[in-house]
């Protein structure tokens, strides 16, 4: 990270920390270490994101969308004009759960030699930082023109997720995927995919406050 000019490191739940191996082991860039935020949840690490990409290194991820690291250092380096981006990483022998890449926006995958793709989490992110590096100095524009709003944050869509899942609760409307278990996460890649501003989030909202308030007055008059 120092290395590529990056200074906000955020630690979610580590094992130990400070450590003095992982201090020693920083060689020069032990102040950036020191300054890392330590966190409980992956929701307090991205707060205060819009953009929020996570990393993969399995060969598919359905329903997601995936973006090569060069696309996604552009894609950051342009909405970080507008407020905080994140890249997940996760840990080094499980990487990032089927929970956690529901955070994302999107997936970030290195394409390596498919007969040999196999890196560590610090070869992934120096690969994925002096990515974000070379867009920086490359003045990397946006591919579509600056957002006059900015993306939603995690705490807006987890709020705009709770809010929909109300409404599909009081219309009665269930869970047909196999198990019954799988139609939210479903929705939250759909709308990741969309990259809602706050402005659009709060218009889908009062659609449902509508819907509610509609079903409301329809329950009376019976």
């Amino acid at each position: 990270m120092k290395n590529m000019g990056l200074a906000e490191l955020v630690l979610v739940k580590p094992r130990e920390f400070p450590h003095p191996e992982a201090t020693a082991r920083a060689s020069g860039a032990d102040d950036l270490l020191a300054r890392a935020r330590v966190v409980d949840t992956l929701a307090e690490a991205i707060a205060d994101c819009g953009l929020v990409y996570a990393t993969t290194a399995r060969t598919r991820e359905q329903y997601f969308r995936v973006v090569d690291a060069r696309v996604a250092a552009g894609r950051m380096v342009a909405e970080a004009r507008a407020g905080a981006v994140a890249v997940l990483f996760g840990t080094e022998r499980f990487g990032l759960s089927n929970e956690q890449l529901l955070a994302a926006h999107a997936l970030i995958r290195i394409p390596a030699n498919p007969e040999y793709e196999s890196l560590n989490v610090a070869m992934a992110a120096q690969l994925i930082a002096y990515e974000v590096r070379m867009a920086l100095l490359e003045g990397a524009s946006p591919a579509q023109p600056p957002r006059e709003v900015a993306l939603a944050s995690p705490e807006e869509m987890e709020r705009f997720y709770t809010h929909l899942a109300q409404v599909m609760h009081e219309a009665d409307f269930r869970d047909r995927t196999q198990g019954g278990t799988h139609l939210m996460g479903r929705i939250r890649r759909m709308f990741n995919r969309a990259e809602l501003d706050a402005n659009e989030v709060n218009i889908l909202r009062g659609i449902l406050t509508a819907v509610q308030s509609r079903r409301r007055r329809a329950g009376n008059e019976h």
